[in-house]
């Protein structure tokens, strides 16, 4: 069986996440001490017990994010199951700072500063209530960038995440996502939601956040990670480091190719894909693209516990899992 670990994006954060993992595995929080170092604050205590309006901030979601996803990486490397069962890394959008981390191309301090940067970039690139983002359910990508384009006029309005057959995200300047929405919903759409985010991602507004972030990209040294990363920019898998900074520039303002980044997975032998961090937003995409493949979405401490019985780990790595206060032992299906 080939595996994939992907990792998820800005969305799914929740107060609380990572708090169960991070009491049962001490290299867990581990993990968020290293990203409050990083940042110079308590951002764990943020995640933990602090405010969701304030977690939801680009500039706090994202580390967030990334430092819960690197978290359940430890835990399962603890227990024998390593990044060298996988074949293959991808994240979503954000993401991919946490499938680099987790394959060593970026540290995780550097991912952490490096998305603080990204988060506060991005949200400063266009003013409030200029850009927006809706999410089309129901109509084919071919479909919504014909919508798209109508809809533009002069403006902004282009596909900004691909996610799976049946969800495509625009984004854009309001009028033009306003407009989009209308026809998307006139079309036949299932629905056309207007997203609850602070900024136009992944379209040609988030142009000033791209400079920033190549200033900050300058500064850093990248390493081949140690598993291809399937990129969201070009849907293939990229090793080079020059390359892997190149793209992480143009995914700020480029679409995030999600359906075709699984499918290009499947192509290339992939038949397990685990959901490393909060949330089961990525997991149910990957069934609706192709059911065939097996999915497993682990955040909490049993989660664990079920993926090293999954990978046939012995009854001692197991037994370590018990040392850690993990729950269930039986295979834990999601």
């Amino acid at each position: 069986m080939t595996r994939a670990f992907v990792f998820p994006g800005q969305g799914a954060q929740v107060i609380g996440m990572g708090k169960a993992l991070s009491d049962a595995y001490p290299v867990a929080k581990a993990v968020y001490d290293e990203v409050d170092e990083a940042l110079g604050e308590k951002l764990s205590a943020m995640i933990w017990d602090g405010d969701i309006a304030e977690l939801t901030r680009t500039q706090n979601a994202q580390p967030a994010l990334m430092a819960t996803s690197l978290a359940v990486m430890r835990a399962l490397e603890t227990e024998g199951v390593t990044l060298s069962s996988a074949s293959y890394v991808a994240g979503h959008s954000l993401g991919e700072y946490s499938a680099l981390a987790a394959a060593g191309s970026l540290g995780i301090a550097d991912a952490a500063r490096l998305l603080r940067t990204r988060g506060i970039a991005m949200q400063e690139a266009v003013s409030e209530g200029q850009g927006a983002m809706v999410a089309v359910l129901g109509l084919d990508l071919d479909t919504v960038r014909r919508i798209a384009a109508d809809a533009a006029a002069d403006e902004v309005c282009t596909i900004a995440n691909d996610n799976d057959p049946a969800q495509v995200v625009l984004s854009g300047h309001m009028s033009a996502i306003e407009r989009a929405a209308e026809m998307a919903r006139a079309e036949g759409a299932k629905r056309a939601i207007i997203l609850p985010v602070s900024a136009p991602f992944h379209c040609a507004l988030m142009e000033p956040a791209t400079q920033k972030m190549a200033i900050a990209l300058e500064r850093l040294d990248i390493s081949a990670p140690a598993v291809p990363l399937i990129s969201n920019v070009l849907a293939q898998p990229v090793t080079d480091p020059t390359t892997i900074r190149a793209l992480l520039l143009e995914q700020i303002k480029g679409s995030v190719r999600w359906r075709e980044s699984v499918l290009k997975m499947t192509e290339l032998g992939v038949t397990e894909i685990w959901e490393i961090g909060v949330g089961k937003a990525l997991t149910g995409m990957i069934r609706r693209i192709d059911r065939s493949i097996e999915t497993r979405a682990i955040i909490e401490p049993d989660q664990v516990a079920a993926a090293i019985w999954r990978s046939g780990h012995s009854k001692q790595s197991i037994g370590a899992a018990k040392i850690h206060k993990v729950g269930s032992y039986v295979w834990f299906d999601r």
